[in-house]
């Protein structure tokens, strides 16, 4: 018998990166997946790579309408399921001058404020003895030059898993973080147009890293597999994968 098979995952933020890398290696495990975006690029691709695998919904993981009505699919498709990996997130990189209460409310609203209504909305659709694995960053322990609002965020995220997880207790469903790093994922290119300015902060950024390099995405997958399906014993944690960075 495949690994997953029989399992039913939510992963909100799951058309690329680290969130699609978790996708893929539950299909290949025989779960059955829904994943989240926003961007018609992202899901296009998604639908070309995963599609005939997995559920590809278009879903504004900042929305609170949104969040409603991928709960009402994923009662529609599933009834109830196993694991809610909650990966979709960004930065916006901004020196403390420069931000913009605009700028504020994005980072909360997408790194805190969306996670948490997805986890009120879809937890009572979770399996008793299921899984939350929210995804922070070593932002939220790290002073990160222009991560302030990012850091914030993560740092509320994290506290929110300690809280959900004593919440969810009565209903068995844990609830951990993973803790990315410096990671190779389309993210940079989105956030940097200049090729040169990415190539500059990859080295740059390896250079920090106790191990020296970025991580990747399947690394990370591992990791949300990890909590949310091996670590039994494990709840409020969070799982640093980042080199060794917030660690050493």
């Amino acid at each position: 018998m495949e690994r997953y098979q029989g399992k039913k995952v939510v992963i909100i933020g799951g058309t690329s990166g680290m969130g699609l890398a978790t996708a893929k290696l539950l299909i290949d495990g025989g779960a059955r997946v829904l994943v989240t975006g926003l961007s018609k690029a992202g899901l296009d691709s998604a639908e070309k790579e995963i599609g005939k695998h997995a559920i590809v919904f278009a879903s504004d993981a900042r929305s609170l309408t949104d969040i409603d009505a991928l709960a009402s699919r994923v009662k529609s498709e599933f009834d109830t399921f196993d694991l809610l990996s909650v990966s979709a997130g960004f930065s916006i990189p901004t020196p403390l001058e420069n931000v913009t209460p605009a700028i504020y409310d994005e980072m909360f609203n997408l790194n805190a404020k969306g996670p948490f209504f997805a986890v009120q909305k879809l937890a009572p659709l979770i399996k008793r003895g299921g899984s939350v694995v929210l995804t922070t960053s070593v932002a939220n322990v790290k002073g990160l030059p222009g991560q302030a609002t990012y850091g914030a965020a993560k740092a509320a995220l994290r506290s929110l898993a300690r809280t959900l997880a004593v919440e969810l207790l009565p209903r068995e469903i844990r609830v951990n973080a993973v803790t990315p790093g410096p990671i190779d994922t389309p993210i940079l290119g989105k956030v940097f147009a200049d090729k040169n300015a990415v190539a500059q902060i990859k080295e740059k950024m390896s250079g920090i890293v106790p191990m020296k390099r970025f991580g990747t995405s399947e690394e990370v997958a591992k990791a949300v597999l990890f909590l949310g399906f091996d670590a039994t014993y494990t709840n409020g944690a969070e799982l640093p994968v980042d080199g060794g960075w917030s660690q050493l």
